[in-house]
């Protein structure tokens, strides 16, 4: 498997992402979006954009662990954020800076009114290609 990252030089300089992701070979593994709650159901981090983004991540490394993956063999992540503020990228960032040290997938951010549950304020959906 082989998976190669892209900035084209004509496109802006990206910043926690990769404009372009080629995939080849592997199995793709497609991962539902993530919420902030713990193996029991419930919230973490209510209120707290920082506490819930780490739950998410983690919550998204454990279904990547499952599939026999980890970060480095996510090509694709979204991100959705209630009420979304410029402010509140830099959070974000930070905690998924702990997760994403490497390689970064191609990403988009989007702000939305509400998800799944009123005390959810992030899910992460992804996308991998793994060996195997």
């Amino acid at each position: 498997m082989a998976i190669e990252r892209i900035n084209p030089a004509d496109i802006n300089t990206p910043v926690g992402y990769t404009h372009v992701v080629k995939a080849t070979g592997g199995t793709t593994v497609y991962i539902a979006g993530q919420v902030a709650a713990d193996a029991s159901g419930n919230v973490v981090g209510a209120g707290d954009l920082a506490a819930q983004t780490r739950q998410v991540l983690t919550n998204l490394q454990t279904a990547l662990a499952a599939a026999g993956g980890g970060f480095g063999d996510v090509v694709k992540m979204t991100t959705f954020i209630v009420n979304y503020t410029p402010e509140m990228r830099a959070a974000y960032r930070a905690v998924r800076g702990e997760f994403i040290t490497g390689d970064t997938p191609a990403s988009t951010l989007v702000g939305v009114q509400a998800l799944a549950a009123p005390d959810y304020l992030i899910e992460i959906e992804a996308v991998a290609v793994i060996d195997g």
